[in-house]
């Protein structure tokens, strides 16, 4: 696996995104199959592992300290605080933002707990939370890399604005943010203001939650709890334009000698080098496919082909709903 550097660190080109072993896009797996994709991972060079304390309220974080604590020095770790599950008195959590200093301090000491380590290599403010200033999120970071608790600081979702005034209290070491061939908006600004501060740029959904995949996904058959069903571009109608992309794409894929998750891989790793992908599966097979993209060589004409099919002016529907776009601080097409 070739490498990429996020701060001090250098990782794998390709991660491994853990989100859907335990949360969002139905029933967590059994705990057999998790560690088998993780470990599975780890012997195929990823050497990022992302998780965070929203993913099954916790779940996600005790899963990969109960699989990965005997491998730790093998690779990096990244986890996330701001938002999270809370109880509000009737026994049912739910996701909250939050990025009080208090709060953060909590919610790191509960993940080095979940994760049975002493540290965490890259901690991210997963959601800037709009009532706190950013400088105060950020200084509580801040303070805790100079305790020893978290190594380095990233960001997630945020403008190029955003990052830049984090960047003056404390040095961020990578921004994490939706980033495919069909959602573009880290290419207004963020992108390039990573690249001045020397930020990497780690890109979650690379495969656009599974619809650059080989076959084309059933929308009316996704779990009740699939995060998916309230994302406008898997509404019927728009779902069924956008399926229309997927023809063009796959013969695309054929051309270049790869599989379509590949293809959408490799395009990421084309764009710059300091943009890491960190697609999420639950399937070994399915790893070991998006592994293979790093190998993947994509010629321009092709790519700018490829870049003209799939694009904010093509793709149907917005990326979030109303209520997920509030919560988000990043750039979007005029």
């Amino acid at each position: 696996m070739k490498n990429r550097k996020i701060a001090s660190f250098s990782v794998s080109a390709i991660g491994l995104g853990c989100m859907n072993l335990s949360h969002a896009y139905g029933p967590p797996v059994n705990t057999e199959q998790a560690e088998r994709v993780l470990l599975a991972a780890l012997d195929h060079g990823v050497t990022l592992f992302d998780t965070a304390a929203l993913y099954g309220f916790g779940a996600n974080e005790t899963l990969l300290g109960k699989v990965l604590k005997p491998h730790r020095q093998k690779f990096t770790l990244a986890s996330k605080c701001g938002m999270q599950g809370v109880d509000p008195g009737n026994g049912q959590k739910v996701r909250v933002i939050d990025g009080r200093p208090e709060t953060l301090r909590q919610t790191c000491e509960d993940a080095l707990r979940r994760l049975q380590t002493d540290v965490i290599d890259l901690y991210y403010l997963h959601r800037w939370d709009k009532k706190v200033p950013i400088e105060d999120s950020v200084g509580a970071l801040s303070d805790l890399v100079r305790q020893g608790k978290i190594q380095a600081v990233g960001l997630s979702e945020v403008s190029a604005d955003t990052l830049r005034k984090a960047h003056a209290v404390h040095p961020i070491a990578a921004v994490q943010t939706e980033y495919s061939l069909w959602t573009r908006n880290p290419e207004i600004a963020v992108l390039q203001a990573c690249r001045e501060l020397g930020a990497a740029f780690v890109a979650f959904s690379p495969v656009a939650r599974g619809f650059l995949c080989g076959a084309p996904l059933d929308v009316a058959n996704f779990d009740a709890k699939d995060i998916r069903r309230s994302m406008p571009r898997f509404t019927p109608e728009h779902h069924a334009a956008n399926l229309a992309l997927l023809p063009a794409y796959h013969a695309l894929a054929r051309e270049a000698g790869c599989s379509p998750a590949q293809l959408a891989l490799a395009w990421l790793l084309h764009k710059a080098p300091h943009i890491i992908p960190i697609p999420g599966t639950t399937s070994v097979p399915h790893l070991l496919d998006d592994l293979a993209a790093a190998d993947v060589q994509l010629e321009p004409g092709l790519l700018a082909r490829l870049e003209a099919l799939i694009n904010q002016q093509t793709v149907a529907g917005n990326r979030y709903n109303a209520q997920a776009n509030s919560e988000v601080d990043t750039e979007v097409f005029g």
